[in-house]
């Protein structure tokens, strides 16, 4: 069996970052599914939320995230993101990327909920492209070993505690085990749980369903964010319109040509995401349209262009001119808040199995993710993880805090009406059942159907059967948390209970048995 120190799970920033930083601790090895550069990293046009200008600071930046996070984040979790963002910004300079500058400065762009302009870009609306390619030509450069088209399929756990992770060659077929001393997950999200998402195909729960089954705490699952602004045009894959967009004074017109957001939000356009998805979704639901529109033509085109070069090409190649026209968007998923639960060291409830980026669940976020904070969240927390590491940690599990609610899965009886599984039709259960807008019936619903999914689903075999059973385990998590939470809070809402109670300012942690079981 080959034997490394470090396992990286996944190619995006948060496993080419955390493989980048331990090499120097010890021998690496990258596992990902697709080739190096199949991830959700280079969709993230928004940028990097860092308090590096003027008239920021760490405090503001903290007080920010926190309002967002709608009384659920960890606030010594927040503490660590805004105070090293400034030093992980030049960090990456440092490893090449190149941020856009105004006069030899950073610049620094507005976004929604954000109190002073803080995001940090490159290439305009490309700032994940560019990470994910300087990233990646570090890792080459480094020679460091990785292992494509190789997907995951189980996590080795001996007397408590990591020792490595079973592999499928999606080319040949061959398992092999491979054995670790840590485990980093780097999956990133699930996004193809819904039938509307701005995610890449690979967004498909790996590392939640790997972790679960492996007997570790999953967190705030419940919690998935939908983009107010996709792209809805006939014959286009949704595609995300940055909030950046109405950050550079983008206005929501609905389908009479009347602007809405002030009847729903004080904060207009710059409302959080939540409170825009809703009244979107509502605004569509009035008029009887699947769309609204996003209009910037008062901005000069060449700011237009020049600010959201990757946007204005795309929209172009789909036959229309945000130079001239409004954009036609509606909400999509986008970012999966919750995921696995670990500490402000990156570990997890297993000893020697780390998580980061978009699989885990730092607390950072809390019920709601403040814009462009989620790149900051894997360098932050991803240098942790190797530090940690290096230091002999991660050997022992993470202490359990005793406030949050803990549940295993309910046992539920079989659906006979179930209908057959398959992507498809997870994806519209998903988008109909557990989607903007909540409620009983349809959550419990969707937990039967996915409970029933879960049970009679063949063996896996090949990645898209690997894939669709992560979905499932995934899915249900998802639901079941969302079933459990009776109030509205951030990113979920109930229509049953519409507002926020106290009593449900905690966290609903989700286990199962090592192995599988429920």
């Amino acid at each position: 069996m080959r034997q490394y120190d470090y396992i990286i799970v996944g190619s995006g920033i948060a496993g080419l970052y955390t493989a980048l930083l331990a090499r120097q601790h010890g021998s690496v090895l990258i596992v990902t599914k697709g080739s190096i550069d199949d991830c959700n990293t280079k969709y993230a046009q928004g940028g990097i939320a860092a308090a590096i200008g003027k008239t920021d600071s760490p405090g503001l930046h903290f007080q920010d995230t926190v309002a967002a996070g709608d009384g659920l984040c960890d606030e010594e979790a927040v503490r660590i993101l805004v105070d090293e963002a400034p030093d992980r910004i030049s960090e990456l300079v440092n490893l090449g990327v190149t941020f856009d500058t105004i006069e030899g400065e950073i610049a620094l762009a507005m976004e929604a909920a954000h109190s002073v302009p803080r995001i940090v870009h490159a290439g305009g609306d490309a700032t994940g492209e560019h990470l994910e390619v300087t990233l990646s030509n570090q890792v080459s450069s480094a020679r460091i070993k990785v292992l494509e088209d190789c997907l995951a399929i189980a996590i080795v756990v001996e007397g408590g505690a990591v020792s490595g992770i079973m592999t499928l060659d999606s080319r040949t077929g061959k398992t092999e085990e491979l054995g670790c001393r840590f485990l980093i997950l780097a999956t990133g999200g699930a996004g193809q749980l819904f039938r509307f998402n701005t995610n890449s195909r690979v967004a498909t729960g790996d590392g939640i369903a790997l972790a679960f089954e492996a007997g570790a705490e999953i967190v705030d699952m419940e919690f998935f964010q939908f983009h107010p602004t996709a792209l809805r045009l006939p014959g286009a894959t949704p595609f995300l319109i940055s909030e950046a967009v109405r950050g550079e004074g983008g206005v929501l017109l609905n389908r009479e040509g009347r602007r809405f957001m002030s009847g729903y939000a004080s904060q207009g356009e710059l409302a959080p995401r939540d409170v825009v998805a809703r009244a979107i979704t509502y605004e569509m639901s009035k008029t009887g349209s699947d769309n609204v529109f996003l209009d910037i033509t008062h901005l000069p085109a060449r700011v237009i262009t020049s600010r959201f070069p990757q946007i204005y090409r795309f929209c172009l190649r789909h036959g229309l001119d945000i130079t001239r026209e409004p954009i036609p968007v509606a909400p999509a998923a986008h970012y999966m808040t919750g995921g696995v639960k670990v500490n402000t060291w990156g570990e997890t409830s297993i000893a020697g199995l780390f998580a980061a980026g978009e699989t885990a669940c730092t607390g950072v976020h809390g019920a709601n993710r403040l814009a462009s904070n989620s790149l900051m969240e894997v360098v932050v927390f991803g240098k942790r993880i190797v530090e940690k590491a290096g230091q002999g940690g991660g050997q022992s599990p993470v202490a359990r805090s005793g406030a949050d609610v803990r549940q295993r899965l309910p046992r539920r009886p079989l659906r006979k009406d179930a209908p057959p599984p398959g992507l498809s039709a997870l994806q519209h259960l998903h988008w109909e059942k557990t989607g903007i807008i909540r409620d009983r019936a349809r959550l419990a619903e969707a937990a039967g159907t996915l409970a029933t999914w879960q049970e009679t689903l063949p063996l896996p075999a090949d990645r898209a059967s690997h894939e669709l059973r992560n979905l499932v385990v995934t899915g249900r998590l998802l639901a079941e948390a969302a079933l459990l939470r009776e109030e509205s809070r951030g990113a979920h809402f109930r229509s049953d209970f519409p507002r926020k109670s106290a009593e449900w300012q905690r966290h609903i942690i989700l286990t199962g048995q090592p192995g599988g079981g429920q």
